[in-house]
């Protein structure tokens, strides 16, 4: 017989021999199956959520549908790093997305295009103890601002290195009407300075560049 709503009666075992064993241990595997899938899909009484978090060049954003031409800003729940999406035409809209592109979790290797000014990296979390921070990367949206404040343009000293921005000695980027001599223009991004083209003078080889797809900033003096 079974219990609608419930899990299926044993059935009775007329005898004690090997057949009623296998049949009991066959119901057993079947509960514990029914019982691990109910807390894997969240069916035990926790319901599993979905959350974004943010890096410290990064934002949040709770649907995980973002597209080009969407715009956000600040999340006041999320902050200081987080973001969340609105309205173009809302107030609270500071920036606008102009490529959305996969996530990862080495972020040196995304790289959004030239005039990006704000870099959001979109994760998931699942469980309701997820908190801000982590997650699994899904997707990184490239911002360029709404105001005419645009950090991300070549040379202007912010966003993402691209080339026509400014480096110093030790590559760190900088804006290029402030250094004067002290700056470096950047000439190519490479792999390999044998790569780097006539002009460079000082080719930067990256000790650090993990994911990122390039090694050597080829640059020269400003």
């Amino acid at each position: 017989m079974v219990h609608h709503g419930g899990t299926p009666a044993a059935p009775a075992c007329r005898s004690r021999g090997r057949g009623c064993l296998l049949n009991l241990l066959a119901l057993a595997v079947v509960i514990g199956l029914g019982f691990g899938a109910s807390k894997l899909f969240g069916h035990d009484g926790s319901s599993s959520s979905s959350s974004s978090s943010s890096s410290s060049s990064s934002g949040s954003h709770h649907s995980g549908d973002w597209k080009a031409g969407d715009c956000g800003g600040p999340d006041p729940d999320d902050a200081p790093d987080g973001y969340k999406a609105y309205g173009c035409g809302d107030s609270h809209a500071t920036f606008k997305a102009v490529a959305v592109m996969d996530g990862s979790i080495l972020p040196d290797s995304i790289q959004c295009p030239g005039g990006t000014d704000v870099i959001i990296r979109v994760s998931v979390s699942y469980g309701s103890g997820s908190g801000k921070g982590g997650g699994i990367p899904t997707k990184t949206v490239c911002g360029r601002n709404l105001s005419a404040d645009h950090p991300g343009d070549p040379g202007a000293g912010g966003g993402q290195l691209v080339k026509g921005d400014c480096v110093t000695s030790t590559a760190k980027e900088v804006p290029c009407t402030s250094q004067g001599s002290q700056a470096y223009k950047v000439l190519a991004l490479v792999e390999g300075r044998s790569k780097c083209p006539s002009g460079t003078t000082e080719p930067m080889e990256l000790t650090m560049a993990i994911g990122r797809p390039y090694d050597t900033i080829c640059a020269a003096k400003a």
